[in-house]
């Protein structure tokens, strides 16, 4: 199951369609989808989570705590919305599209795919925008 939690207001409202999109994601990689719970919140609270849990004293869009076992995916992934309204107007693109990128970011991170290096950012950013172009079927 995928659920949504939010501790600030969002002006986009994740509902069936993201929750199939985000399936289908895992899906395509031949994994399981399980229970994965997102949680939208402000950059205080993350940079919170950040500092606690990894010992990053940064901002960042997004955490993920990957809980996947064998090929079921679940986890934890917490999205600073302050970081996405950012974001978009740094990359010239809608709140909508990068909310979007950033919730299937942190999908792909519990699929496996990593960031770190600039090949493994590569692809995570080409995985990241064939998935896009599924939510918008294409």
């Amino acid at each position: 199951m995928i659920t949504f939690d939010f501790m600030v207001p969002c002006e986009v409202v994740p509902d069936i369609q993201h929750k199939q999109w985000l399936k289908s994601v895992i899906r395509k990689e031949g994994l399981v989808p399980g229970d994965i719970s997102y949680l939208f919140c402000d950059d205080a609270y993350l940079l919170e989570q950040n500092i606690a849990f990894l010992h990053h004293d940064t901002f960042t869009d997004i955490i993920t705590f990957d809980k996947r076992v064998g090929e079921i995916v679940s986890g934890d992934i917490m999205i600073s919305l302050e970081r996405v309204a950012e974001n978009a107007r740094k990359f010239s693109v809608s709140f909508e599209e990068e909310f979007l990128r950033v919730m299937v970011h942190g999908t792909l991170h519990l699929c496996g795919y990593k960031d770190k290096t600039d090949q493994e950012a590569a692809e995570m950013r080409r995985m990241e925008n064939e998935s896009l172009l599924m939510f918008h079927g294409k």
